[in-house]
């Protein structure tokens, strides 16, 4: 079974990442880009719940708020850290190998998309991740069908 999360922490998380992102982009700095991509992988690996923003919402921010019941399945957030590893990963690479393109387009995807969710709460990881799941449940019904 998923993890329910409070609907609010992924959005927080955004906030921050599009702060490190930000800050990374504009410095073009691999060391920022770095710690970035280490919180995502984190959040792809063991949920967003558990990463390290996930834990400061949770921790110091949650009992700041009003109680809500809102919450959302784990997993879209979960997959769309994963995109954002992907993206931070190549960005780090492009910076290692010295091509400032790399590093700027693969921050740049991972920065507009964390900009997104932080300001418009437009998860496109998880609007990805439901399609996924749209098409390979359509997929199993129509072998099934045959």
């Amino acid at each position: 079974m998923a993890q329910e999360i409070d609907v609010r922490g992924p959005r927080f998380s955004a906030v921050l990442t599009f702060v490190l992102l930000s800050l990374a982009f504009l410095f073009h700095s691999g060391l920022i880009l770095a710690v970035q991509t280490a919180v995502f992988l984190i959040g792809a690996f063991r949920g967003p719940h558990k990463s390290p923003f996930g834990i400061l919402f949770a921790k110091v921010i949650k009992p700041l708020l009003s109680p809500t019941t809102q919450t959302e399945d784990s997993r879209p957030p979960q997959f769309a850290q994963s995109v954002g590893a992907f993206f931070g990963v190549v960005g780090l690479l492009g910076f290692v190998i010295g091509s400032s393109a790399i590093f700027t387009i693969a921050t740049g995807f991972a920065l507009a998309a964390s900009f997104l969710n932080a300001f418009f709460g437009l998860c496109l990881g998880c609007k990805v991740y439901l399609g996924i799941k749209f098409l390979t449940h359509s997929r199993k019904e129509l072998v099934e069908a045959q």
